[in-house]
């Protein structure tokens, strides 16, 4: 199994909507993309200076199926989401 996860702080100006809108996109993916094994995402409540702002934590069977997911043309319409609030982004993949 591979496991992917992405931390992303917001950009000052996003909005509420903008942010709602990218957490449904992100919320469809599931059961649209058939390589994704677990899916689990939320924003950050403790708020502290080092803490991103949301973080994202999914599941696929190996880096094929990942790199499937990736190109997937509903995965690729939320990035474009993503990128409207994003002011920076970090992932790390793994195999467990």
């Amino acid at each position: 199994m591979l496991k992917h996860i992405v931390f992303i702080k917001f950009k000052k100006d996003a909005t509420e909507a903008e942010i709602a809108d990218m957490e449904k996109g992100l919320r469809a993916l599931p059961s649209i993309i058939p390589e994704i094994k677990g899916f689990e995402f939320g924003r950050d409540v403790v708020r502290a200076e080092r803490s991103y702002d949301f973080a994202l934590v999914a599941a696929f069977a190996d880096l094929d199926a990942m790199k499937r997911y990736q190109v997937h043309p509903s995965h690729v319409e939320v990035v474009g989401k993503v990128k409207k609030v994003a002011e920076g982004l970090l992932a790390v993949d793994f195999t467990y």
